[in-house]
């Protein structure tokens, strides 16, 4: 064979098809796995899975099954991040997927878009706007399939980039778990919402925008024609944004050809409330521009540029808007002639658009869809604020809608065609330019023209359009509306005047906005001119009230001579406004406070009155609302008048942004602070005002502010900090000293408000608090040595004691928790040393040491982050792991010698060390491969270096090792049995350390050993310690003591005593996970055995309950009793008390729990029908209760249990169990199995096949040996599995006490299946000549015996066969046999009979019928064929006395017959009496031909000994029978005593 050469071309392979190893050397491989090839050798291949490096030497012939791959870069290509991030989730999720049930389906789906979504990553084609959409799709999924596949949770940046904890606080690092878990979990409640709720990569934004591109309109009507378009709520029945308006041409194109192909729209500051409506269309109103009627087609001249309503397209954009159907949509309208309600006549028409949703506001989406949204593209704004208003977004647009008007006809004979036509007037009258615009893309105009009704008395316009007018010019501006009859003809609509008019003022008295809503104007008539006249109607009222109704012609004859102008009763006209503005209110009290400086004296009550104003009114104004506050501060800076009424002003409106209902205007206030705040002196009034507040709450006194300050403080601090920049920057650090004092003062009041034993309820409020401090003071002072110094001494211990007296379950701890983790973090070697020194006594620092440990041994145990927050949780590993190698340097300085060593202090370390070690989230062999590579590349294996620090730390004790022995056995143990070659190698010695030092102390290491067979049980148990573990610890320990002689002999001991622990322990760990319950039972009997064996009796009695729980989970109700029968011998009838060794509820005599055992037993064995053995017991007590206590109310029921037993005993028809041998054969079974042969106690009624077919469902794999002959060497080497199973004879053992007595069939049958410890099987072979008339002369019987190590029953229901012997049955012995066996049924049956008069006739007619019918007779007839003939007797002259025996049998068959065909006599029913008496004619000539050749033999007639108990009638006889069978006797079941 060539030898091995490392691979140059072929290195890394992928596999195409899944593969079984089918030999030790060969490597399984699942599709998509990499395989690292290192060697090759004529197409065979050495190397490794690349997720399982251990097992490096496999070989692989698989060039078939492999995908080569010729060199790294291929598998570790430079790739974007993102791109492998997708790589190793799908690998990390395809394992896992396989292995799903419940959402297969899903996470197969999640699969296939992730490898989709890669490759289009790959490709590299994609433009920017769509990568960044995919990627945020990508990490959105990945996000959601790792929440359901409960992976590890991925935090991320603002752009979806994985967050690097390196570069991020821990406060920010905490911020990001929050938000991904809260984006995840809706995305999962959206999920759960059978898909009807907005997609999370939408709802993630705030601000949301649809793209509408209008790319064709189909509809021949002749004239111009306006489009305008917007979005509709139907189940409101509002619209929601502006108007889009086109303007068609009558040729079919744009009025404005330019515009041709570049028809764009998008409708902005859609907000997440109406992407959660339920319905949204997408409405297209039409205006034709031109004629009254389209069929005037006469020759006379029609008015024209009348604005006429044509029809209404409308589409259901739901699932477009809310991102359920993505990517560039091209749909079609159907357009119908509309009159609104109103049906005209029906066409068809088209409008055809394309749309998208987008993410984003318009200055983000034209950054990102650059290719859609250009400079070009109308923006269509929402009817109403967006979520967010950002500072420097100024907007004064109000939104005017004509609703309804009510017009009489008066002279006419029909009704008016009324055209409403408004204008934007000043106070003098003179017309607005330019101040309406009719929608979106089009020019603004001077004056509005409405749609015109034809003859509608009561129209109903619903038009919306925009008025915009410049801010200083509101308060003189108004609205006039004119209303004017329109002819269809031109000749008479030219003579038409204005007949009414209203008008309404934009701004009231009191400087506020118009309000929101309806307005139900005042309809003026009068003169065309007047109507016109400002001064004839701007005094008057504009709007209707309720009174007004009635008061109309009063109202008239009062104005008549003013201005000329009269109120129309019988009219009326309704508008509504919508005020879009952030500078104008329609609020007096907010009005009061931005414009403060004009009424002064209102300053106190307007900034009291703030936390009346409606949230969405204050946030709406933010801006200036913050820019007032500040100011008023500002300029009574030498005044502290108004200091607290801002302040509290300023943290109702931060407490209002932290509402959930207002939580994105956070990002509004950030920009403030950061953009448009420039109050310098804010700093020193916000900490003065704090500092107060902090300190009357300290004190116990009544601060009912204090809750929503706490609440504030972080932007309480944002503000400061941004001030005291300001600042800095203006006067070049000035007052930085008194900054810094009042600063370190600031947290000296935080500080003595967590110390206060007043107001406890707050302390959770400031622990949350405190981090916010921390990041903003190294972010005002710089990350300078002193400040940081500063921070630790006033805060860490506070916070320390704040998270020991705060419960775990509280919703606040965790961000405590990040909060003390990040000052920690901000820590160097000199802060840690500096604040130490600053502990004025030795016990002072002993106390925050030990608080200190216990603490983190707290968190460790129980973290208070969720399971899923991996990377928080390493990081705070990584920061407390640096403290504790810190804390531990000062432990060696101060507190080792003997003068100063703090015993309990050591022992706190030990354990906080062994729990950090030892702690789940540090198990890298529990998590997978992309797990592993992921926290050892970012954090490396900190378990090696705790555990390598605990080792210094142990040999550093010297003399005072021995005050942590035994307690620091067990952490050791602990420590030592995590599967890390090194840290093992490192740690295990400190055991024969251990050794050592309580040997020198003590003389020997009784109490190490006692308490390391302790721990390794329970730590074995739980899932610790490995075959490897086993051979280190006997290797390491060995070679330790060969340098020490003295303990050679002992560690040798030691040793041996260990390993054969281990190796049971290691056994019973991997059954009891195994659905066999049979090998769990099998490895606690061995443990319970071994534990005996040393003398461990706690542990002993531990493995004996194990296994009563085991059988009663199997309803092996006798096994049980057996199990704990073995616990009550260990106990006295003794009044001491019982050693504490097992956890009973209460401490007791040995008698009590005695007594208490064998209740329990005896009711076990009554629930297993073993009423003997209750029996025994029942005695016992009995003895006790009579002899020793005195209890003869006890003894009474005791004694009445006893005879309930013995009742059952005879009326009770017991099963008789079968039995079965099953050898386990070969190699593939684990060493307590293998190669070795059991006996097994059937269940009642529990057939072989039944039997077999459970026993094979445990072993899976194995093959069944159909032969009973004991298998050869090769199945027994094979690695392979083999099962051997047939059924055993148990083999009677009467008790000496029974014997040669007349006992009842009752008792004897019970000790046929009981009591047993040899089992036979007989199989029958030809020898000889064969007689082809009379199998039996040459049928001999090779019949193998089984000695089991125990009797059966017992602690369980199977034993090792320890010997087997194998003997041969002639054909003669074998006809004793079977005569004999005949004979005791027929015996057996007839006692059954007399005993029970209800039993069925037909069982005892087939068993007489079968003897004495000549038809079917042949039993014994072929015994004297084959053996009663001379040639026989001279071939045989030593069979003499068996042949003997043998006619002596069929003599006694006999009277046997005769009594059974007379009880059958009695017992047979009418019909069946011929039958009878053909038996009795058959059985008279039987009977004669045997007292012929064999003589008499008769029965006792025992009908005058019947006593009033039910007893055998026949059993005199029995024993005599049984004799002449000769039948060999077995041994009873167990050690038992006779009965």
């Amino acid at each position: 064979m060539a030898p091995w050469t490392k691979t140059t071309t072929e290195r890394y392979g992928v596999a195409k098809w899944n593969f079984t190893a089918r030999e030790e050397r060969q490597l399984s491989l699942v599709v998509g796995e990499t395989v690292h090839i290192q060697e090759a050798c004529e197409g065979w291949y050495k190397g490794y899975l690349t997720r399982n490096k251990d097992k490096k030497v496999i070989l692989l012939q698989l060039s078939s099954v492999l995908s080569f791959c010729r060199n790294e870069e291929v598998v570790t290509s430079a790739e974007m991040p993102l791109v492998k991030e997708v790589t190793t989730t799908l690998r990390e999720w395809g394992s896992i997927w396989k292995q799903l049930f419940v959402r297969f389906k899903q996470v197969q789906g999640l699969m296939w878009d992730l490898m989709e979504w890669r490759s289009q990553l790959l490709s590299g084609t994609l433009p920017g706007d769509e990568f960044k959409e995919l990627k945020q799709k990508v990490t959105s999924k990945i996000d959601y399939g790792n929440k359901i596949l409960e992976l590890d949770l991925v935090v991320r940046d603002v752009n979806g980039n994985i967050l690097d904890p390196d570069n991020a606080s821990v406060i920010s690092l905490f911020r990001a778990h929050e938000d991904a878990t809260a984006t995840i979990s809706e995305r999962i409640k959206e999920e759960q919402m059978d898909h009807s709720g907005v997609s999370a990569r939408i709802q993630s934004s705030p601000t949301h925008s649809l793209y509408v591109f209008v790319r064709n309109f189909v509809c021949r009507i002749g004239e111009e024609s306006e489009l305008f378009m917007s979005l509709y709520d139907p189940l409101k029945q509002m619209i929601v944004s502006e108007n889009y308006l086109v303007r068609w041409g009558d040729k079919g194109f744009p009025k404005d050809v330019e515009m041709l192909n570049n028809l764009k729209v998008v409708f902005t500051d859609l907000g997440n409330k109406d992407l959660n409506r339920e319905k949204i269309y997408l409405i297209c109103q039409i205006v034709r521009v031109g004629r009254m009627d389209l069929k005037d087609t006469s020759t006379k001249k029609f008015t024209t540029g009348l604005r006429r309503p044509f029809g209404v397209a409308v589409m259901d954009i739901s699932d477009i808007i809310k991102g359920k159907m993505e990517s560039l949509l091209f749909s079609s309208l159907l357009f119908s002639s509309l009159l609104f309600s109103s049906l005209l006549f029906s066409c068809l028409f088209w409008l055809w658009v394309t749309m998208k949703a987008l993410v984003g506001d318009i200055v983000q989406i034209r950054k990102e869809y650059p290719h859609l949204v250009d400079r070009s593209t109308v923006v269509a704004r929402k009817l109403g604020f967006p979520e967010i208003i950002m500072p420097g977004d100024i907007r004064n647009d109000i939104y005017l809608t004509l609703h309804s008007g009510d017009f009489d006809k008066y002279n006419k004979t029909t009704q008016k065609n009324v055209e409403v036509i408004m204008l934007v007037c000043d106070e003098e009258g003179k017309v607005v330019p330019n101040a309406i615009c009719l929608g979106a893309g089009d020019q603004p105009a001077s004056e509005y023209r409405s749609v015109i009704y034809y003859q509608i008395k009561q129209p109903r316009w619903m038009e919306t359009f925009k008025v915009a007018i410049p801010l200083e010019e509101m308060p003189r501006i108004h609205l006039r509306f004119m209303f004017r009859h329109r002819s269809s003809q031109e000749s008479k609509d030219k003579s038409e005047k204005n007949f009414a008019m209203a008008f309404v003022r934009l701004m009231k008295e009191d400087g506020t906005v118009l309000k929101d809503g309806i307005h139900d104007l005042m309809v003026f008539k009068g003169d065309s001119k007047r109507m016109e006249d400002v001064s004839s109607y701007l005094s008057l009222p504009a709007e209707r009230s309720h009174t007004d109704v009635h008061k109309g012609s009063t109202l008239m004859r009062n104005n008549s001579s003013v201005g000329g102008l009269s109120v129309s009763s019988r009219d009326s006209f309704t508008i509504s406004t919508l005020v879009c503005s952030t500078k104008l209110t329609q609020n007096v009290g907010l009005l009061g406070l931005l414009k403060w400086r004009t009424r002064p004296e209102l300053l106190k009550s307007n900034l009291q009155d703030l936390k009346l104003i409606d949230g969405e009114e204050v946030v709406k104004f933010l801006q200036d609302t913050l820019d007032a506050l500040f100011n008023i501060m500002m300029e009574h800076s030498q005044t502290d008048d108004y200091d607290i009424l801002v302040f509290d002003a300023l943290i109702y409106i931060i407490g209002l942004i932290a509402d959930r209902k207002f939580q994105h205007f956070n990002t509004v206030l950030e920009a403030y602070i950061k953009q448009h705040f420039s109050a310098t002196l804010a700093y020193k009034k916000l900490m003065s005002v704090l500092k107060t507040y902090l300190d009357v709450s300290s004190r116990g006194e009544a601060c009912e502010p204090i809750l929503r300050t706490l609440k504030a403080l972080e932007y309480i601090f944002k503000f400061i900090v941004r001030s005291r920049m300001l600042y800095s920057q203006l006067y070049e650090g000035k007052e930085q000293a008194e900054f810094e004092d009042s600063l370190k003062g600031l947290f000296e009041s935080i500080n003595n408000l967590m110390k206060s034993d007043y107001a406890t309820t707050l302390l959770q409020q400031v622990g949350v608090c405190v981090c916010v401090c921390v990041c903003v003071c190294v972010c005002v002072c710089g990350e300078t040595f002193q400040h940081i110094q500063n921070i630790v001494t006033s805060l860490l211990r506070t916070i320390n004691c704040t998270v020991i007296t705060m419960g775990r379950e509280h919703t606040l701890i965790s961000r405590v928790v990040a909060c003390m983790t990040a000052i920690l973090s901000q820590m160097d070697d000199r802060h840690y040393s500096s604040y130490i020194e600053t502990f004025s006594g030795t016990s002072d620092l002993v106390d925050f040491l030990m608080e200190t440990f216990l603490l983190f041994k707290d968190l460790i145990g129980k973290h208070v982050y969720p399971s899923d927050w991996v990377t928080m949780i390493m990081v705070q590993n990584r920061v407390f792991l640096r403290a504790i190698n810190i804390y531990a340097d000062t432990m060696n300085h101060k507190f080792l010698d003997n003068n100063n060593f703090e015993v309990q202090l050591w022992n706190n370390y030990f354990h906080l060390a062994v729990a950090f070690i030892t702690q789940e989230s540090l198990q890298l062999q529990h998590f997978s491969p992309t797990k592993r590579n992921k926290i050892l590349a970012k954090y490396g294996d900190m378990r090696r270096l705790i555990g390598f620090a605990i080792r210094d730390m142990w040999y550093k004790l010297a003399g005072n090792k021995i005050c942590f022995i035994p307690g620091m056995v067990g952490p050791i143990l602990e420590m030592t049995l995590i599967p890390e070659e090194e840290l093992r190698r490192a740690t295990i010695p400190i055991f024969f350390d251990m050794m050592q030092c309580e040997h020198k102390h003590a003389g020997n290491f009784k109490k190490f050993e006692d308490e390391i067979i302790l721990k390794l049980d329970h730590e074995v148990e739980g899932g610790g310690g490995d075959v490897r573990y086993m051979e280190l610890l006997q290797t390491i320990l060995l070679e330790c003591a060969q340098e020490f002689v003295p303990l050679l002999s002992e560690v040798r001991s030691f040793v041996s005593l260990v390993t054969g622990l281990l190796e049971r322990l290691l056994d019973y760990r991997t059954v009891m996970s195994d659905d066999s319950r049979n090998n769990r039972m099998s490895c606690t009997v061995n443990l319970l055995n071994f534990y005996k064996d040393i003398n461990r009796e706690a542990m002993y009695i531990r493995y004996l309950y194990k296994l009563r729980d085991l059988h009663l989970d199997g309803e092996n109700f006798t096994e049980a009793a057996y199990t704990l029968l073995l616990h009550s011998k260990l106990l006295k009838w003794s009044d001491e008390q019982c050693p504490p060794q097992v956890d009973f509820q209460s401490p007791q005599s040995q008698r009590q729990l005695k007594e208490s055992l064998y209740s329990t037993i005896i009711s076990y064995f009554d629930q297993g029908k073993m009423w003997e053995e209750a029996i025994a017991l029942c005695k016992e007590l009995a003895d006790q209760y009579e002899m020793e206590v005195f209890d003869y109310e006890l003894l009474g029921e005791n004694l009445k249990q006893q005879a309930k037993f013995y009742e059952n005993i005879m009326k009770i028809l017991r099963p008789k169990p079968d039995y079965f041998a099953v050898g386990y054969y070969g190699c593939g079974f684990p060493q307590f199995l293998r190669n070795k042969v059991f006996i097994h106690r059937g269940k009642e009624y529990e057939r072989r096949e039944d039997f077999q077919g459970q026993l094979m469902s445990q072993f899976p794999s194995a093959v069944r040996l159909n032969t009973t002959t004991m298998p050869g060497d090769d199945i027994k080497n094979s690695p392979l599995q083999y099962i051997q199973c047939f059924t055993v004879q148990p083999v009677l053992e009467i008790p000496p006490r029974l014997k040669n007595k007349p006992v009842p069939d009752q008792i004897i049958n019970f000790y046929k299946s009981n009591y047993v410890q040899k089992f036979q099987y007989s199989r029958p072979v030809r020898k000889g000549k064969v007689d082809p008339d009379n199998e039996f002369a040459s049928m001999w019987i090779e019949r193998t015996t089984f000695y089991t190590a125990y009797k059966l029953p017992g602690i369980l229901r199977w034993f090792e066969a320890t010997s087997m012997t194998h003997t041969t049955v002639s054909p003669l012995e074998n006809a004793i046999e079977t005569m004999s066996n005949t004979n005791e049924k027929i015996l057996t049956m007839i006692n059954q009979y007399q005993c029970d008069e209800t039993l069925p006739i037909n069982p005892l007619s087939m068993l007489l019928n079968g003897i004495v019918d000549p038809a079917v007779m042949g039993g014994f007839a072929k015994y004297e064929k084959a053996f009663f003939i001379d040639e026989y007797t001279q071939e045989h002259p030593e069979d003499k006395e068996k042949l003997s025996r043998l006619k002596d049998l069929i003599a006694w068959q006999i009277p046997l017959l005769g009594r059974g065909i007379v009880l059958h006599g009695k017992r047979v029913t009418d019909d069946l009496r011929p039958f009878h008496e053909r038996m009795e004619e058959c059985f008279k000539q039987l009977k004669k031909k045997v007292e012929k050749e064999y003589g008499v033999r008769e029965l006792p007639d025992m009908d005058d000994r019947r006593s009033t108990r039910p007893r055998s009638m026949l059993r005199s006889v029995r024993q005599s029978i049984c004799s002449l069978a000769g039948s060999e006797c077995g041994t009873p079941t167990k050690a038992h005593p006779d009965k």
